[in-house]
Formats: C-alpha cells, structure tokens, sequence
C-alpha cells in the first residue's frame, strides 16, 4: 500500500525544492572587477576616455626592433609577429580607467559561485569568426587546453584551473582546484580565442594546420583586424575588417579608427629612430632619457610636424622592477653577499647625472611607483605576516629599511667599491694581482651581460668598468632576437636586463615571477631563478588576500622579502611615458587614466 503524503509535507517538499533551485541560480554579471565595483553598468554606451564619433581610416606606421618568423598566436616557439592581438579577440575587454575591471567582448555575460570554485562565461550570439561561422564553446575549449599544453607560461599561469568544459549552448566552464582565488575569473577572460574548425582544417595547398607548430599562414580571427599582407621577418599589415561582427559593441565604440596598421623590423635601434626621424614611422616610444633630451632637435619637430608628449598615465596603476639579474642556478650568484655586493658597484647617480640628463629615478621596490612598495620598517598586519615567517626570512627585514647604495662622486664611489670587495672577501673571494679570484678554485670571478639590443649598452658600459676596476672578468654580450628569446628561454645566461611591470592587483603572475615551482620551468619569467619557502608562501598570501587592506599588506611583505634577498641590482626608470608622434595622429583630449589608449582610442586626420 502506498502512503500518502500530507499536505504540508508536500508543501514543505515544494519550498524546499523552490528554496534550492534558486540558491543554486547563476548570478550573470556582465563584469568582473577586482577592487572596486565596475564603474560602467550594465548596457552603457561606451567607455568615457573614447571619442565615439572618431574617423576611421587612414594607415599607422608602425616599428619594431628584431624579427618575426610566426603568426601562430599560442606557441612558446618562435618569434611571435607584433600587432597580432589585433586579429583576436577575448572573452571580456579591460577597461583603461579603472584597475582590473574587464566587461563583456566575446562573452556578454560571466557567473561564478560565492567560492569562486568555478567559472562560467556565456557567448554572445552574434560573434563571428571572420567566415562568419559563430564564436562557440567548443573554440574557448580547444583556445585553453592548446594554451596549457604548448606554452609553459600559459601553463603556470592557469595552473590551478584544472578543466574547461562546454555547458549550454554557448556557455563555457572552467573549474578550479581550489577555491577563493577571485583573480581565476578575471584572468580567465584574457584568453585568446581561436578558431578550432579553421586550426583542424587545411591551407590553400590542402596541408593540414597544425597549431603545435609556428607559421607565416595569415590567421584568421573574430578580432577587428585581418592579415592583409607581410614579407617574412620584415614587414606586416594589418587592415581593419568592414565586416567585424563587434565594430557597434559599446566596448568597442570609438576604438579601431585606423583603416590600416603597418609594422616594419629593424635589427639595429639607430636606424629604426633615422626611420622616424625620416617620416617613414609614425609613431615612437622613446625609453632613453638622454635621447629625448638631446636627440628630438629635427626640423620635422621644430615645425610641429611631430608631436612630443610626457603621459603619466600607464604608470599610474604599474609598479615598475628594471633591473640586472644574476641568474642564480650558477652558483657564483647563490651567495647573498656576493649578489649584495654587485649593487655597491653601480653607480647610478653618476649615470643619471652623465648618460640621462638627471632625468631618471633609482628603483627601489619590486612595486616602485605604486601604493604597494614597501618603504620604511614594517608595521601593523604586514609586520605580522613578516614575524609569521620570521626563522625563513632575513633578519634585517625588521631592523633595517631597503636602500640602494649612493654614488655620485668620486669618494662614494670608492667607498662602495670597498663595500663591494668587503662582501666578496667574505663569501670567499681575494683580489690577488688585480683579480677578484676564489680562494678555493683560483677561478677570476666573470659576468658576461646579456643583452637584446645595442641601445642598452650605453647604460651598462659605465657598470662593466665599475666591475673591472675590483677585479672581475666583466663584458657584454649582445645577440640578435632570435638567439636572445632562445637563450632566455634555456636560462643560458649570467646576468640580463629586465623590467617587470606590476599591476595594482598582483595575484598568479607572482609565482611565475618568484615562485619555486618556475624557477626549473624552462620559459618561466623566473629569471633569477628564486626558489625560496618563504617566498613561496608570500605568494599565497597575496593570492588568496580576501580584502584589499590584506592583500597591500601580503604584497609589502612580499617585496621586502625579495629586496632583503638581493636578488636584483635595481636600475632606475622615468615617472612618464615619452611619445612622439606625427601631428597627423590625434588622442582624445582625456586619455584613460590608467593608459595611453594607444592604438586603440587614436585616430589619423586622414580620415576626416
């Protein structure tokens, strides 16, 4: 016999039932933001830093010093073609005036549970790859899995994002092995769309693609942009598509304007400036303060016909780290002192005041420039993750403030010179007949610096002839693109160049940086190979800082930790971004505060 139930236990089956189906409802946003609330609601017009009614047309020519032998837009191999974001497109599109806000580009809406345990992102209808097939799933999917597998970057970037997976008809899924990491949906919306049927098919010759191998086939995209014609290493054009099925998209209006974008190589940064100064580029970046100071007197720039601008705004919101790094998997470099000592011989004030025109400040934090870098000693919550880890950690993390050691004249110098073989005598080294050589070995102490460009030298030489004056084999090697990309990636180097630009929201780019697991990861931007606990803990912390007030203090004890180790010599860098540009170019009156909006929100009058 079967029991009926009563009335109010159906009743209270039904709540019940009603009460989990809505608790277990997505909640679609139609942005992801980190910090604060998205500034623009949802269905706004357009971005406020725009200028919604600029022409399109005309064609920007563009330089870049090197080579390219790919257009494949995923691969860890090769010499990737510059402009090639230009063709693609990616589920959500960052805004420039706020910091680490994205809204809707390919997805028009994202969901993820209060855990943060997983992502969903929903595609909007209407996007077209540029055969007009639609954007699906199925792509995002295939654009992930290929990402993870055949680029290691990608790999430790996503690390904890375990699957992706199709769930609706245009909704896609990725799940997380752990939870809380609010940056996994934001930084998930940055992936590179790519379109599975085209990279299953066959080229104009009937060869079948393979994207696990580089390639000068144009490639196609949903982006605004299309491969119209290159000459292999040398030069590209990009022409914008009549037909972009995102063109009216309010996080496009106003962006896009030019009809064509031209790049074309150099090898030798000299020449590349004589193409601008001859008219043959458009528009240039300048990052030697001593160029801009002495070398922008051309007629072209006396007439007006190029413009010079000073914009602070990129480095509002990005902590800056250039520096020379020792690559500590040779053992020479794993010895604090010796690494402590190599900053007491740069003499950055002398370079500033000779080669930069005093135009330069010296770096002295992992985050410089931002609210995030460390100064003074620490305090409050940020003292308390510091003495959490304090039998791991240097001591003079609590009793003395980083500082970078000061030149300038003759007797500093000497007296950091001094310092220097202080520091080497104490991690074994003697300088015997002029040489800093080890007392076990009898082996000189040598450097050889690695660069990428001959424009760089001019900044190191001074640092060479510091080095040779205590003793050390101390030169420069520099290598053209290809070689340097391959050695960089090999860890096939004493020491290099390198920036490192932060954002406000650090968070899963820290443990490529820093983190033990990518210091053996052949690729990884772990380029003075740390492979430190405390570090490693840090890197957690700031990761999954559930507030702002925690993160700031995770982040500052973080940097401290890395400057106490000397990992680093610290160089310097300028308060401004330095542009010159033809007056035929033209920016909105108010650029985004957090960038140069360039190329995206310029125009060219040739348009009009």
């Amino acid at each position: 016999m079967i029991k009926r139930l009563a009335p109010l236990t159906l009743a209270l089956a039904g709540l019940l039932a009603t009460a989990s189906a809505m608790a277990q409802e997505p909640e679609w946003r139609h942005a992801t933001a980190m910090i604060e609330a998205p500034k623009y609601s949802e269905g706004f017009a357009h971005f406020d830093y725009v200028n919604p009614d600029a022409p399109k047309g005309g064609t920007l020519k563009l330089s870049e010093e090197g080579t390219f032998d790919s257009f494949n837009p995923i691969l860890f191999k090769g010499e990737t073609a510059a402009g090639l974001s230009l063709v693609f497109d990616t589920l959500m599109k960052p805004s420039e005036d706020e910091v680490s806000s994205s809204y809707g580009l390919l997805a028009e809406s994202v969901s993820y549970p209060d855990d943060i345990s997983k992502v969903t992102f929903r595609l909007r209808a209407e996007a077209k790859w540029a055969d007009g097939t639609p954007v699906t799933p199925e792509d995002v999917v295939f654009s992930f899995n290929k990402a993870k597998e055949l680029n290691p970057l990608q790999a430790q970037y996503y690390a904890h994002v375990v699957s992706a997976e199709k769930t609706g008809e245009r909704d896609v899924t990725f799940l997380f092995d752990e939870n809380n990491n609010q940056e996994l949906p934001q930084i998930l919306g940055q992936i590179r769309v790519l379109p599975k049927h085209w990279w299953d098919g066959t080229d104009e010759a009937g060869t079948a693609r393979d994207i696990s191998r580089t390639t000068l086939e144009p490639v196609m995209g949903s982006g605004p942009y299309r491969i119209a014609d290159f000459k292999a290493g040398s030069t590209i054009r990009y022409e914008l598509r009549e037909d972009y099925w995102g063109k009216d998209l309010n996080v496009n209006v106003g962006q896009h304007n030019f009809g064509a974008i031209e790049y074309v190589y150099f090898t030798d940064a000299n020449v590349e400036f004589e193409a601008f100064r001859a008219g043959t580029v458009d528009f240039r970046q300048e990052n030697s303060a001593s160029k801009w100071a002495t070398a922008y007197d051309f007629p072209a720039v006396e007439s007006g016909d190029i413009v010079r601008e000073e914009i602070p705004n990129p480095l509002r919101a990005v902590g800056i780290m250039q520096a020379l790094v020792p690559n500590m998997r040779r053992e020479k470099f794993q010895d604090v002192r010796v690494r402590r000592a190599l900053n007491f011989v740069l003499d950055f004030e002398d370079l500033n005041h000779n080669l930069a025109f005093d135009a330069l400040a010296r770096v002295d934090s992992y985050f410089w420039g931002t609210e995030l870098a460390s100064s003074g000693l620490p305090e409050g919550r940020e003292k308390e993750i510091l003495e959490g880890l304090e039998n791991e950690i240097p001591a003079e993390v609590f009793t003395t403030p980083f500082t970078n050691p000061v030149g300038g004249d003759p007797q500093k110098a000497r007296a950091n010179l001094r310092q220097a073989l202080t520091l080497f005598q104490q991690a074994g080294y003697a300088l015997e007949s002029g040489k800093l050589v080890n007392t076990s070995t009898g082996e000189q102490f040598g450097i050889e610096i690695l660069l990428s460009s001959p424009s760089l030298e001019r900044s190191v030489l001074p640092y060479i002839a510091s080095l040779k004056k205590i003793g050390i084999d101390a030169r420069i090697r520099t290598v053209d693109a290809s070689q340097y990309t391959n050695r960089i990636r090999s860890f096939d180097y004493d020491m290099i160049w390198n920036v490192w630009g932060q954002s406000l929201n650090p968070g899963n780019e820290q443990a490529g940086y820093w983190g033990s697991a990518s210091a053996d990861r052949e690729g990884s931007r772990n380029y003075a190979g740390i492979a430190d606990p405390a570090v490693d803990e840090l890197i957690r912390m700031v990761i999954f800082a559930q507030t702002r007030e925690e993160k700031t203090a995770a982040v500052k004890a973080l940097d401290r930790v890395l400057l106490a180790n000397h990992y680093v010599v610290p160089l310097f860098y300028s308060d401004a971004v330095k542009v010159a540009y033809d007056k035929t170019l033209k920016h909105p009156e108010d650029l985004p505060y957090y960038g140069l909006g360039f190329p995206d929100v310029w125009w060219s009058t040739a348009a009009e």
